[in-house]
């Protein structure tokens, strides 16, 4: 990455509250010391705030973050179908089939463990026209609670990783569940990535109910949304069926029959 491509970070609205909050804070516990209780107050409410925040992955308040397609791609009848958590190397190559019945195109958010484990999955992921993103490269349970440097290296190493898999290096990053913190938006600028979120989850990780899973996604589809499905810890139907094999013909028929087409990120934002 060339340095000189970088954008100067400007800090989101809610980090400079808090920087300036604490700074407030500090200098009236140096001139009114009797008077700490005030401060320490404003200083906890203020992190109460920052950690609801961190655990809405939809929220804009902690930076700029896709939780739908610019306006462009909605004028253009465009969804974006995003897939998280793989490659797996027994569901991936299912999606990836019927991708194609539907000449449907996706965006996989992968972890860079998992693609050095399985880089021809990857490699074939991109080969069918779909792309690659970076989901961190070991989707760490306590990822929104690192600071900047770890942050920073977490999301590089994928970088390093998908790039060399794939050939391609990821544009768009999502973080593990979606959580994050007040650092995250300063990494992806080092990085020049863009965070996405989504419009509408399935909950596919949690609910075997595919009857459930369908109902939520199908609700929430429409020109310009962001879906979210899951390759990789996928929960499974009765019958051991993935989730997503068993809803994803349903939401892909219904896009085609609203005259709805799916799109990769990437080519969402031309």
């Amino acid at each position: 990455m060339n340095p000189s491509n970088l954008k100067p970070w400007r800090p989101p609205v809610l980090v400079y509250v808090t920087i300036a909050l604490h700074v407030l804070a500090l200098v009236v516990l140096l001139v009114y010391p009797q008077q700490w209780l005030w401060p320490l107050v404003g200083v906890l409410t203020n992190h109460v705030v920052l950690i609801v925040t961190g655990l809405w992955p939809r929220s804009h308040w902690l930076g700029n973050n896709w939780t739908r397609l610019p306006d462009t791609a909605t004028q253009r009848n465009e969804v974006a179908l995003t897939i998280d958590d793989g490659p797996d190397l027994d569901v991936t190559p299912q999606v990836l089939q019927l991708l194609d019945q539907y000449d449907a195109k996706a965006t996989f958010f992968c972890i860079g463990s998992k693609a050095q484990q399985y880089p021809e999955l990857c490699q074939e992921i991109v080969r069918r026209g779909h792309a690659v993103e970076n989901h961190t490269q070991r989707h760490r349970h306590n990822f929104s609670m690192l600071g900047p440097r770890s942050m920073v290296r977490e999301i590089q190493t994928a970088q390093i990783v998908l790039e060399g898999v794939t050939g391609q290096l990821p544009q768009f990053f999502r973080s593990p569940a979606g959580l994050r913190n007040m650092f995250l938006d300063y990494a992806l600028n080092q990085l020049n990535l863009q965070l996405a979120s989504w419009s509408v989850r399935g909950f596919d990780t949690r609910s075997g109910d595919a009857a459930k899973v369908k109902t939520r996604l199908l609700g929430g589809l429409r020109a310009g949304a962001i879906l979210l499905l899951h390759d990789g810890h996928a929960a499974r139907t009765v019958s051991g069926k993935p989730v997503i094999i068993e809803v994803l013909p349903a939401i892909l028929e219904s896009a085609k029959a609203s005259g709805l087409r799916f799109v990769t990120l990437r080519n969402a934002a031309l």
